[in-house]
């Protein structure tokens, strides 16, 4: 069988590997499945995940006296190599791995030489940062790690290794196959972070591991140790090179170039791998209290490279004579990480020889900043000065020489300034006249921040400025400054759009409603509003004005918010909850958001009263016969205990008006902190589903659970597009965000679009602007071709058998399994909008394509889980399943099942599809066992295969030949004519392959005598206390070294192949060690 994965990601990785420098060692036989021999990949034993010869060389040679020469010794070497491998293996995988990255970017200390400075304990360093042709790069696939108490081993399909050391796993999958998911899953298990309870990889491998990448050749996405697939993304940009420059280097047309070979040739270049590890990959804190290993995204990377290049090039104030040319701006799109931008930038700094005296002040009003890049200080052991005052302010911005400084200044809302910090129009004169002072301008673009900045540029005139936004100031004549005029030139600008396509944001879709009228009768929200994304004539909206010339009483009317907290939360009910996610309110003014509190409280006792109202007989209708209200209540109820705790909170500042005694309970900081902390953490942990603000948390604010914003305040321009950023965050199962818009701010949308016409913006700069809200109703449109998309890959599609035999091909699965998903997950967002009833069939039974076929032919061990299509879907897949009994009609996985048989007779589809199953079972039960007896199931899989191609379509004649092997694959051991015990038998045939050349060779007997010869030896000594750990490598090693003692013993090898033989009978025992018994 053709391995796809290695021939075409692999192998192609390997080779610009190799011309890139790097050493490859070939882990197994190129497509074979299962390493034998650890000494291929450069190791004594699949336990160990250092390449330890070439650690040590490595130690030896980059660890040199003052003199320039090696002055390590053995003992020492062995210290520092410790240093790495002990590391406990305690199951914390991130402390872990804070530990083994400490000790790689810092080294570790040893006993010092008796002479040299009094014999003083002297650092030892595992990498030469500073010289990367230094350093010795090897690369290695297929690499076999053992699993402690476990008979199988994980295998990674690329390491690479700096100096003996593992820096990147890649896990591959064959090209044009939605298996990246599966990949990062891979890397998940490997590392020991899934649940269960019998162990699926060994976590050591990952302890030094800076960077994992999933790849299938067209794409290639990169992570680290702790993330999920949502956080892996794509490295798209070549920079410092050019598409063109790499179709030169690969012969081929630039557009031709794969996602792989631009990502290996970015961070896989030696130097840029060790600057990336070195000065990027990093560790944070996320809002909901979890650490996690960052690295880089590929504009992350480009941004802060070209500000240090024209930190570099650019001209001073004094020298350019007018302004300083050495600044810009960095516009990166919401969402996109600009808060770790600014970190890797002050940390590529302080690692530079000429730019570390720079004096780094960074203006903001965020104290997560401060906090993620006071963490990253710690790491070059600096200092952080905080000035909330002007005095403060002076004092240490006047101070010369290096720093990092941050001025904190106070936030501004709807009342005013607010909170800690200096205001932003304070005035400091100038304090120091240096030129080696970078200012950083965190959110640029807001008024109040680029106040504070402009007077900084008198505090501090020869400073380089450097403005970091996500929506540059947009300006019409006459009004403030522009972003260009502030800060220079651009740096770097990430649009919206590539974030979108990088999968680093969601999508955000809007639904617009209007107020028609006043509302005191009561009527409900359908009369109220209609849908208004459409821009209104200048007629309509000059009647609406008149109509309405006190709107803001009318939109605070109580009864109208009544209205609409009903609306919000049939909406967030029917799209929102059943995903998990959670919902942000942003009301009038702060008297208001209480008031929404308040009315959806009453909404959500009044949605429980009608659930529980409801009769049996309707919660049992499948729900494609239930009406529109009935759906609505029965999906209530699937969440009803999560409704009746339900929070809603406020989240307001502290104001000066007659309503502070009633707002008091949530203008409180604590519990305000409280209830935020709270409202980031998943509902299993939580009950705040709901934060109603005015002008808090609409920047800055990163929460990744909230899906949907409700908008009924008019917010325009930068603040517009800031705050429905909120929804854009990436998480597991999300697919969108919503803006549901009150107030209608798509005009105002427009608007903004006029305002950036002004500047210095291309066409696609507008579009990026224009694209930020799409309507809901384009989702819709795309379910059509979706659907067809799928239906047009099979013969007969309506045929479910016939679609399962179809997708025997593996490429055409990874087809299906791609647009399958594509339109379900479309199908998801649609719901519950009866437009998808078209497609409802459709989608039902290509769902029983998708579980019958994941179940023969082993996908995934044969589980589907409907919830990673979207969880609204879910429940009408569940319901569609269970009424057709499939998980009872399809036979198990295991061919050993007691019910198998049965299973396979009861299958309809007639004789093929049941000599399939059987085909499928046979094949995966081989794979699984093969470890344990290699040549028996071997001779097994050939037989196999004779017998397909013997009978092919004689289908009748399969089921009886498949029906014999599968009785002797029942059989607890094939028979031998030794009086061989089962695991004996299986030492025998691997050993008799390689020495016997016939039945009838004298050797036979020999190697009978040998292998009850290891087998006694194995009932000796692998059942000693701890044997497997890793631990008791050195244990391990003397067996695998007495066994090549009976060989050598009994003349069945040589030094040639003595030791890969007794490797080859070593794997035997370790998988077959729960059935040998104890001595």
């Amino acid at each position: 069988m053709v391995d796809w994965e290695y021939r075409l990601v692999e192998r192609p990785l390997i080779e610009q590997l190799k011309r890139m420098g790097w050493e490859h060692l070939q882990g197994a036989p190129p497509e074979s499945v299962m390493p034998l021999n650890p000494f291929d990949s450069g190791r004594a034993g699949f336990d160990e995940v250092f390449l330890e010869d070439r650690l040590r060389d490595a130690i030896y040679r980059i660890n040199l006296d003052p003199d320039g020469q090696p002055w390590l010794d053995d003992d020492r070497i062995d210290q520092a190599v410790n240093e790495l491998k002990r590391i406990p293996a305690s199951g914390n995988l991130i402390e872990a791995n804070q530990t083994a990255t400490k000790l790689l970017l810092e080294g570790t200390v040893v006993d010092g030489v008796v002479g040299w400075e009094g014999g003083k304990s002297r650092a030892v360093h595992y990498i030469d940062w500073q010289n990367p042709d230094n350093n010795l790069f090897t690369v290695v696939n297929q690499f076999r790690v053992d699993v402690p108490g476990n008979g199988h081993p994980i295998i990674p399909d690329v390491v690479l290794f700096v100096n003996g050391i593992p820096l990147v796993v890649l896990e591959a999958k064959k090209p044009q196959t939605s298996s990246l998911i599966n990949a990062v899953g891979q890397l998940l298990r490997y590392s020991e972070q899934t649940k269960g309870e019998v162990r699926l990889g060994n976590q050591r491998l990952f302890h030094t591991v800076q960077l994992t990448v999933v790849s299938s050749g067209e794409d290639a996405k990169l992570g680290t140790i702790t993330a999920r697939y949502e956080h892996y993304v794509p490295w798209r940009d070549p920079y410092p090179l050019t598409r063109e420059d790499l179709g030169d280097r690969f012969d081929k047309p630039a557009d031709a170039v794969s996602r792989q070979e631009i990502l290996a040739n970015v961070l896989f270049d030696k130097a840029r791998l060790l600057d990336i590890v070195h000065n990027y990959v990093t560790f944070m804190v996320t809002d909901d209290g979890k650490t996690i290993k960052a690295a880089p995204r590929y504009q992350q990377f480009r941004a802060v490279d070209r500000a240090v290049r024209r930190l570099r090039t650019g001209e001073t104030k004094k020298q350019d004579g007018e302004r300083d040319r050495r600044g810009g701006i960095v516009w990166h799109t919401q969402g996109s990480g600009k808060s770790l931008t600014m970190t890797f930038l002050v940390r590529k700094l302080r690692a530079s020889d000429d730019l570390k005296h720079f004096k780094v002040v960074v203006v903001t009003d965020r104290t997560q900043l401060q906090g993620q890049l006071s963490s990253t200080m710690e790491l070059s052991n600096e200092t952080v000065d905080v000035a909330k005052s002007s005095a403060r302010a002076r004092a240490i911005l006047g101070k010369h020489g290096p720093g990092l400084v941050f001025v904190m200044i106070q936030k501004q809302g709807s009342g005013g300034a607010s909170g800690p910090g200096m205001a932003a129009d304070t005035s400091l004169g100038e304090v120091n006249a240096d030129d080696s002072i970078v200012v950083l301008v965190d959110e640029a673009h807001r008024s109040h921040t680029a106040s504070l900045g402009t007077n900084l540029q008198v505090a501090l005139p020869n400073a380089a400025r450097i403005g970091f936004t996500g929506t540059p100031i947009m300006t019409k004549k006459g009004r403030r400054k522009t972003s260009m005029e502030l800060f220079g030139t651009w740096i770097d600008m990430y649009r919206l759009k590539d974030a979108e396509e990088d999968g680093v944001i969601v999508p955000i879709l809007y639904e617009g409603l209007k107020v028609r009228g006043a509302v005191q009768d009561g009527r409900d929200l359908d009369e109220v509003v209609d849908e208004m994304f459409e821009e209104l004539s200048p007629e309509d909206r000059e009647q609406l004005q008149r109509r309405y010339a006190t709107k803001a009483k009318v939109s605070a009317a109580e009864r109208l918010i009544a209205a609409k907290a009903k609306h919000m939360l049939r909406h967030y009910v029917q799209r929102v909850l059943p995903e998990g996610f959670k919902a942000q309110v942003v009301a009038l003014d702060r008297l208001t958001t209480v008031q929404y509190r308040d009315a959806l409280m009453a909404a959500r006792d009044e949605l429980v009263a009608e659930v529980e109202a409801l009769p049996e007989r309707v919660l049992d209708k499948p729900l494609d016969e239930l009406k529109p209200r009935q759906a609505y209540l029965v999906g209530a109820h699937h969440h009803l205990d999560l409704l009746k705790r339900m929070e809603f909170a406020p989240v307001i500042s502290e104001g000066d008006t007659e309503h502070e005694a009633e707002l008091a309970e949530w203008t409180n900081k604590a519990k305000q902190d409280a209830r935020v902390n709270d409202f980031l953490k998943p509902f299993s942990e939580s009950n705040t589903g709901f934060v109603i603000v005015n002008a808090m948390l609409l920047t800055g604010f990163d929460a990744p659970i909230e899906q949907v914003m409700y908008l009924d305040r008019r917010l325009k321009e930068h603040d517009l597009l800031q705050a429905v950023a909120r929804v854009n965050r990436t998480a597991d199962g999300k697919e969108y965000g919503y803006v549901v818009d009150y107030q209608g701010v798509a005009q105002n949308l427009v608007e903004a679009l006029k305002v950036y016409a002004h500047q210095s913006f291309d066409k696609d700069d507008l579009a990026d602007v224009e694209q930020a809200l799409k309507d809901v109703k384009a989702e819709t449109a795309k379910l059509e071709p979706r659907c067809n998309r799928v239906r047009l890959m099979f013969r007969d599609p309506d045929d479910v058998e016939s679609c399962v035999e179809e997708l025997a091909d593996t490429e055409l699965r990874d087809r299906f399994n791609a647009d399958f998903a594509l339109f379900a997950k479309t199908y998801n967002a649609v719901l519950p909008d009866p437009a998808v009833k078209p497609f409802e069939a459709d989608l039902k039974r290509f769902t029983v394509v998708k579980i019958t076929a994941s179940r023969r032919y082993r996908v995934d061990d044969g589980e589907f889980d409907p919830a990673a299509y979207g969880g609204r879907i879910k429940h009408l897949i569940d319901e569609h399943v269970t009424s057709l009994g499939i998980e009872q009609m399809l036979p198990p996985v295991a061919l050993t099942a007691p019910d198998f048989t049965e299973k396979v007779e009861a299958l309809p589809g007639g004789s093929r599809a049941k000599a399939s199953e059987m085909e499928h079972a046979i094949r995966h039960h081989i794979t699984v066992n093969k470890a344990k007896d290699p040549a028996y199931y071997q001779q097994l899989s050939e037989r196999l295969e004779e017998i397909l191609q013997q009978l092919k379509e004689d289908w009748n004649q399969q089921i009886l030949a498949l029906e014999g092997l599968i009785t002797e694959l029942r059989e607890d051991a094939p028979e031998n004519p030794h009086g061989l015990s089962p695991v004996e038998s299986a030492l025998y045939g691997v050993l008799a392959q390689e020495v016997a050349t016939s039945d009838d060779d004298p050797r036979i007997h020999d190697c009978v005598d040998a292998v009850q010869d290891v087998y006694h030896r194995a009932i000796e000594v692998i059942h000693r206390k701890d044997y497997w750990h890793s631990s008791k490598e050195t244990d391990r090693e003397e067996f695998r070294g007495e066994i090549c003692g009976i060989l050598y013993g009994r003349h069945l090898a040589d030094e040639k192949n003595v030791e890969k033989l007794a490797g080859q009978l070593f794997e035997v025992i370790k998988a077959n060690r729960e059935r040998i018994p104890r001595s």
